[in-house]
């Protein structure tokens, strides 16, 4: 696919990016947000490597100069910093892309041009070209370049962890059961009618049985019926026992598979079959174990979506949020309000497992300059708090045992005060990722879809602080640089 990194040539149906005017007494999130992105521009070394970062994504194992012309590289970076710095979806972002005046600008589209170029399809396909090494990459350029602007935001990091939900439903075993079944019986008549194997003419039928059982589950769970938990055994035995009689035939129909035929559709329905067997599998042992043997089953063992397996369950004593399912994200807030470093910790890790080897990457990105920072009582550790004082002059890390936290404060110098009031802000940078830049719910599926989700969010919010850097620097009292958050 042809691509160019920027329209080099001057459009007669445009103005040059550098030039375009924004309505900074507009308070919508776009007006900073292509504010950042028209300084990025403008800056020749920031630009050309942003345009050469996403480059090597979109061409990794093509050539540039053949096929049908593609998006330019400046046009997928403005397209990645504006999805989640405003929190769009892809129709959303496609529809600003062909009627956003300002934004076609910053892109460098002129008025002539087709709006077919810049579908939802091809948006979508081409921003999941990016990898996550690269966001962190954009991320960091962008970071360093406005702490530069600012002149000591370096010199302070604030460090907080939060749960991005995975898009599932509530999990159940029962609805679990049923998501497996509903996904591997169509493979399953398929394959038995290519392969001309009889016996499934019912599978059907028996699907039905089982979202019904699945039903009655979920209804007698939400009810105080006093002989509940007998008829819940019950109708689990019911449950597992058909599941399992529908998961022999479909193996039995793999192994025909294998034994009759190397054609390579017969091969990936058969691979594609055992993914889901394996994983329903899994959920009618969990099932089995807790209801009918009384077993108590750990967290890890256990699997929360047959879609997003990655999906782990946290229990954080949030107000309202008994439970939430989704990953657990580490940021580091600067002096300015960027998110300097990121970090998507493993379903197992908990805050204080991460936080000693995650500092020392923020402070190596902030150039060794980090004089000052907080963490809340979930990270500390005697030895953590150690290694976190020989990084850094002032930390504050205060214990989780509410007579040695008395002490702490007791005794602290006024610089600890000080560093531990000011921690707050970073719970204020998370309420505004989740609110405003899509993470309190990750749309995006898959793992890595996941990873990547979160970097276009840190991105968007980066570009959007270094654009409202730059309005209050250029026009003090304007609407798009008012805030109510106070710098650290």
């Amino acid at each position: 696919m042809v691509r160019k990194h920027y329209q080099s040539q001057q459009r007669f149906d445009c103005s040059p990016i550098a030039q375009v005017e924004l309505n900074v007494q507009c308070r919508d999130e776009i007006v900073p947000v292509l504010a950042g992105l028209q300084f990025l521009y403008t800056n020749n070394q920031l630009r050309h490597k942003a345009v050469k970062l996403v480059a090597a994504d979109l061409n990794e194992d093509s050539r540039r100069d053949v096929g049908r012309p593609g998006m330019d590289d400046w046009h997928v970076v403005v397209l990645a910093a504006v999805r989640l710095g405003c929190n769009f979806d892809y129709d959303k972002l496609q529809d600003q892309v062909e009627n956003h005046r300002t934004l076609r600008q910053i892109m460098g589209i002129g008025d002539w041009e087709d709006p077919g170029n810049f579908s939802f399809r091809r948006i979508h396909d081409t921003l999941t070209k990016i990898k996550t090494s690269t966001l962190e990459k954009l991320n960091q350029t962008i970071v360093a370049a406005g702490q530069e602007i600012h002149g000591t935001a370096a010199q302070y990091a604030r460090a907080d962890s939060f749960v991005i939900e995975t898009n599932i439903h509530y999990p159940t075993e029962s609805s679990l059961i049923k998501d497996g079944v509903g996904k591997f019986t169509p493979i399953c008549i398929e394959l038995a009618d290519e392969l001309n194997v009889t016996g499934w003419r019912q599978a059907g039928h028996l699907s039905k049985k089982i979202k019904k059982l699945a039903q009655t589950i979920g209804r007698l769970a939400a009810s105080k019926s006093r002989g509940k938990k007998e008829a819940m055994e019950s109708l689990y035995s019911d449950l597992l026992h058909r599941t399992d009689l529908l998961i022999e035939r479909a193996k039995t129909l793999i192994q025909t598979a294998r034994d009759e035929t190397s054609s390579p559709g017969v091969l990936e329905k058969s691979n594609a079959l055992k993914h889901w067997i394996e994983l329903t599998e899994q959920v009618c042992d969990t099932a089995r174990r807790r209801v009918l043997l009384g077993e108590s089953v750990p967290n890890n063992e256990k699997l929360f979506s047959l879609f997003e397996t990655h999906t782990q369950l946290y229990r954080r004593g949030k107000a309202g949020q008994t439970n939430q399912y989704g990953r657990l994200a580490l940021i580091y807030e600067d002096g300015a309000g960027f998110i300097s470093h990121y970090h998507l910790m493993d379903r197992d890790a908990l805050d204080r497992d991460v936080v000693v080897e995650q500092t020392e990457i923020a402070q190596r990105k902030h150039g060794d300059s980090i004089e000052r920072a907080s963490f809340d009582r979930g990270f500390h550790s005697e030895e953590n708090e150690d290694e976190l004082t020989r990084m850094i002059a002032n930390v504050c890390v205060l214990p989780r045992h509410p007579g040695q936290y008395a002490e702490r404060l007791k005794n602290a110098s006024v610089s600890f005060h000080q560093t531990r009031l000011q921690h707050s802000g970073v719970e204020a940078a998370i309420g505004v990722l989740q609110r405003g830049n899509g993470l309190k719910r990750c749309r995006d599926r898959s793992e890595l879809g996941f990873e990547r989700y979160l970097g276009l969010a840190i991105l968007g919010r980066n570009i959007h602080t270094l654009g409202k850097l730059l309005i209050a620097m250029q026009h003090q009292s304007s609407a798009a640089a008012t805030s109510l958050r106070q710098a650290a």
